[in-house]
């Protein structure tokens, strides 16, 4: 046996650590029930409109829906009742987090993994793949090209490795930290490094939160376990439950802020909203009620080498994309939801007021391709294919036409508004009016450092309409943040940097 690959599955032997996952376990039993999922779904089909309205009354008041009650919703087919929970959505989503959109932007750090997922480009078994890792100096050099167009955000990507462990996660995430750049007024940084790695166990992810890392993400791929032994079927990420507690791990860790999703096109959409759902309830139920920071769902695309990503069995069509985000939207009403690249910009603009609060823009998911000039959609150099490459000056353009704050504030990680403080907020709807401040700080600062005349002319008649708005709010001025606001406002207009309230 090659060294390299001894030392690949020595590593992986030790990777795995079953307490961890026991501990969770219900007379050894996940919280993920099949049987218990298609029943729940199957028995609320032809939905009463009076139940389907009392439900999205209920999401209106930012309480979590019950299993029974998201069941419904998937079954809705009356199109009056659709556009009912499409517009309690976007309501939703104002009332928890204002009229405001976060952006950021993925870096892959490698492509290196041992996994053999069918529908990935970077799956061990593509030989097509071009396999590499960036180093340090090459990760601040992708963070410098990013930084420079007004990015405070990023979600860092890594494949399962031995190369790419937590140590090396750790080490990145204090290289991002470290890098600044030059703006037109003040200087540019990263201010939040959200991570998307593979599962570990809980002495290794402590090691991440040592790190400063912000939301760790794991996404489940899909929850129907048959489904999920078919599409991994060797690797790390063969073991189901290690991955389906990857974020009990992490709350253990004392990483608060976790994000959860599901690739759909892998199984039926419904399936995968309830088991979503289901995930949502389990992490409230053991950790006080403080379930994820966010959920995601992507929709698979082509991947190089992949059968499976170019036709997938249970494609996702456009009506039910709409529609799956809306029963997530009112089914947690108080988490965020993130929309990616993966999607057209056609079908980011239609779908976003449904009530999406974060995407990405800018978006190259080859390795190394912020600081190297090639064609974006060269397959061997990325995961999959994109929908929508845009540069964020363009989608920030976009959003001020469509009424949305850019928001590239950070302040409430850095104020400790995290994990049950933040989820709290959310619920009582506090949260939103902070976000305002802080998306018209951070906009303000964008828009004079990085933005085109074309884009600072669109920004700059959204940002007088929503200081208006503050200054008319009796919340503002009662509780004496108008005059911080104000105060801080002016400050930024004079060149200072990363004011936040």
């Amino acid at each position: 046996m090659p060294q390299t690959t001894r030392i690949i599955k020595e590593w992986m032997h030790r990777v795995i650590k079953p307490e961890e996952i026991e501990k969770y376990l219900i007379n050894g039993e996940d919280f993920i029930n099949t049987e218990k999922i298609e029943a729940q779904l199957k028995a609320a089909a032809g939905p009463d409109p009076k139940q389907i309205r009392e439900i999205i009354a209920k999401s209106l008041e930012i309480q979590r829906l019950e299993p029974e009650e998201t069941a419904a919703l998937i079954n809705v087919q009356d199109p009056e009742l659709l556009q009912e929970m499409f517009e309690a959505g976007g309501q939703v989503k104002r009332e928890v987090y204002d009229n405001r959109i976060v952006t950021f932007a993925p870096l892959y750090c490698g492509n290196l993994c041992v996994n053999n997922c069918r529908y990935c480009g970077f799956r061990r078994g593509n030989k097509t793949e071009k396999r590499q890792f960036l180093q340090l100096d090459k990760i601040r050099k992708e963070v410098e090209a990013l930084a420079s167009i007004g990015h405070k955000r990023l979600i860092v990507v890594y494949g399962e490795h031995p190369n790419t462990d937590a140590g090396y996660i750790a080490q990145t995430i204090r290289a991002i930290y470290d890098v600044k750049v030059r703006a037109r007024r003040g200087e540019g940084s990263i201010r939040r490094v959200n991570v998307n790695a593979a599962p570990m166990c809980t002495s290794e992810l402590k090691k991440l939160q040592e790190a400063g890392i912000g939301t760790y993400q794991v996404f489940q791929e899909t929850y129907h376990k048959d489904t999920y032994k078919t599409v991994h079927p060797s690797g790390l990420k063969a073991d189901y439950r290690w991955r389906l507690y990857a974020l009990h791990r992490a709350m253990d860790a004392e990483i608060d802020d976790v994000a959860i999703g599901a690739l759909f096109g892998l199984y039926d959409w419904r399936f995968e909203v309830m088991g979503l759902l289901y995930h949502a309830i389990d992490l409230e139920t053991h950790f006080g009620g403080v379930g994820p920071h966010t959920i995601s769902f992507p929709r698979l695309n082509p991947a190089e080498g992949s059968a499976l990503a170019e036709n997938p069995a249970y494609e996702v069509k456009d009506k039910e994309f709409k529609k799956l985000v809306s029963v997530l939207r009112l089914s947690v009403p108080y988490t965020g939801m993130i929309i990616t690249a993966r999607e057209s910009a056609r079908t980011r603009k239609d779908v976003i007021p449904l009530g999406c609060t974060q995407t990405d823009a800018s978006t190259r998911i080859g390795i190394g391709s912020y600081s190297e000039q090639y064609t974006e959609q060269e397959k061997n150099r990325q995961q999959f294919v994109l929908g929508d490459t845009r540069s964020l000056d363009e989608v920030v353009r976009e959003f001020a036409g469509m009424g949305l704050i850019t928001s590239f504030c950070t302040a409430g990680y850095r104020c400790g508004r995290t994990g049950d403080k933040i989820m709290g907020m959310l619920k009582k709807k506090t949260e939103a009016r902070f976000c305002k401040l802080n998306a018209v700080l951070t906009f303000r600062e964008w828009l004079d450092d990085y933005a085109t005349p074309e884009t600072r002319a669109a920004g700059e008649k959204l940002i007088q309409k929503e200081i208006a708005a503050i200054r008319k709010s009796d919340f503002y001025k009662q509780s004496k943040l108008l005059q911080i606001f104000e105060d801080s406002y002016e400050k930024i207009e004079e060149g200072s940097r990363d004011i936040f309230i």
